[in-house]
């Protein structure tokens, strides 16, 4: 039962969140005070002091945008597709990132935790062992996802120590 609880919690939060029990929340340019930036006048007044090519072209670009009342264009974080440029595809590319990044170190420690200088290894980094790692970390969730149906990514509970209490 002690186990079983968490899971079941876990299960439910999750089910939550997936199907949602709130209402999604519209966020319209108007209500926001956001309008396009094509018909804002302080971002015309911003364009107009452009000088350059590059910063013409940057202005053409944010002028789909939505802008505020300064002239500055704003991030649409609403969960509308016509705004997926603005955080999701930003925001997976972060996290592939970083995930790279992780399964790289990981990748790193678990190749030298079996040699008698591993220590010294995490000092001073074996270059082409690093190389390797971080060229193999590109396909970090096909990998993880391999070790966790494997079973090979988490631990049996039995072998994690749990501090008495």
């Amino acid at each position: 039962m002690r186990r079983l609880f968490p899971r079941l919690c876990a299960v439910l939060l999750s089910a939550f969140l997936l199907f949602g029990f709130a209402p999604v929340a519209k966020a319209d340019a108007s209500v926001a005070g956001l309008t396009p930036c094509a018909e804002s006048p302080r971002f015309q007044q911003r364009a107009a002091t452009a000088k350059t090519d590059q910063a013409k072209a940057r202005f053409e670009m944010y002028s789909q945008a939505l802008c505020g009342t300064d002239g500055l264009p704003h991030l649409i974080v609403d969960g509308r597709w016509s705004h997926a440029g603005d955080f999701i595809i930003p925001g997976i590319a972060f996290l592939y990132i970083a995930g790279c990044i992780g399964w790289a170190g990981r990748s790193y420690l678990i190749a030298i935790r079996g040699s008698k200088d591993a220590t010294m290894k995490e000092i001073q980094i074996d270059l082409p062992l690093a190389f390797k790692s971080t060229l193999g970390a590109a396909t970090w969730p096909l990998a993880a996802f391999g070790e966790l149906s494997g079973r090979k990514l988490t631990e049996a509970d039995d072998k994690i120590t749990v501090s008495p209490r």
